[in-house]
């Protein structure tokens, strides 16, 4: 399923007669292949309509009226706008379906029996390799995974390095600071209870259950159920992951595009690749939203963004949604190509990861 990015988007493209839908499929599909502006003689070639170029110059202009295509000065012919693209996507797309090859690919090369980051590493890096343009995934929260063993070490002062292996085999170290000193054999307790008893159950689950215990545990036990809380509410503190938020692969293939030649817009546009941030929120915004969806130009509400567009779609493992993954490009793209690219790979991705650390 495609969604818009926004359900009350642009013109109703069922207000368009079969002709203008046809030469609005039509024009854009020639421009984004040939990269020019498209005139009234190409489309009579090539729409397959029986009306003389001064009637298609007609409905282009009217197309043109109600904001789908603009005219360059330059030219007489014309390109979609963001709206334009908008009603193509939604309605008038024809989406192809993936070619098998394809498909193997990518079931070859996001592999399952890697790490979580190494498996993102390498969707991103297939999606920017296949479609030419920037891949990108947002990371799990790790506190979706299962820990599947936990070790102390002291450090100088009152630091102490916690070592995590989760069972997706992502392998974690973080330096936490308690409020006094810890020698190695009271590490070594708490390390030991943590892993007999919460080995094998996802982080948001342990300090709940360390709190309810300790309210009604006395004396040693206490004292090591203490110590639990202590050290455990830092090492599998949710957000402490280590590991990046965001991958993205293949932002130097934007350099060359022809539809993204301004250099002030692709400066601005690789100051947010250096960021992150701001694509990481656009992602999160989508994440529930199931399907592929896509966003074009100025609707991604970023401005380094307005002239690319942004096609996602959110994988999943267990019934659980992990994160979005999606290609970078620019509006002028090959969408029937690259959606179900997408889709496929969020599906790919998916099957190869496993919160529970159980075989797909």
């Amino acid at each position: 399923m495609i969604r818009s990015r926004r359900d009350d988007s642009g013109t109703a493209p069922d207000r368009l007669d079969p002709r203008a839908r046809q030469l609005l499929r039509t024009l854009i599909g020639r421009y984004i292949h040939d990269g020019e502006p498209v005139g009234s003689q190409t489309l009579a070639r090539h729409a397959g309509l029986d009306v003389s170029p001064a009637t298609i110059r007609n409905i282009l202009a009217d197309l043109e009226d109600i904001g789908l295509l603009s005219a360059p000065h330059t030219s007489a012919g014309r390109v979609p706008t963001v709206q334009g693209y908008r009603v193509f996507v939604d309605s008038l797309l024809q989406v192809k379906p993936l070619r098998e090859t394809e498909l193997a690919r990518l079931r070859s090369e996001i592999a399952s029996g890697t790490s979580t980051q190494s498996l993102l590493g390498n969707a991103s890096e297939l999606l920017s390799a296949m479609t030419h343009f920037v891949g990108v995934v947002s990371a799990p929260k790790r506190e979706q995974f299962a820990f599947r063993h936990i070790d102390f070490v002291p450090l100088d002062g009152q630091r102490v390095l916690a070592i995590l292996v989760f069972a997706d085999n992502d392998v974690q170290n973080r330096i936490i600071h308690t409020r006094r000193l810890f020698d190695a054999g009271e590490l070594e307790k708490v390390s030991n209870y943590l892993n007999q008893h919460f080995a094998g159950r996802p982080l948001t689950e342990i300090r709940a259950s360390l709190l309810h215990e300790l309210r009604n545990a006395r004396d040693e036990m206490g004292r090591l159920l203490e110590s639990s809380v202590e050290l455990a509410e830092q090492a599998l503190a949710a957000g402490s992951t280590g590991a990046e938020d965001i991958l993205l692969a293949g932002q130097n293939r934007l350099i060359g595009v022809q539809d993204l030649s301004d250099l002030d817009r692709l400066r601005e546009l690789f100051e947010a690749f250096a960021r992150k941030r701001e694509i990481l929120q656009l992602l999160e915004r989508t994440i529930r939203a199931p399907g592929v969806r896509i966003f074009i130009g100025e609707e991604t509400g970023l401005a380094p963004l307005e002239g690319v567009s942004l096609v996602t779609a959110p994988y999943a493992s267990g019934g659980k949604v992990l994160g979005v993954l999606g290609v970078i490009g620019p509006t002028r793209m090959a969408y029937e190509r690259v959606i179900p690219l997408v889709q496929a790979a969020a599906d790919v991705l998916g099957g190869a990861l496993n919160p529970e650390g159980q075989p797909s």
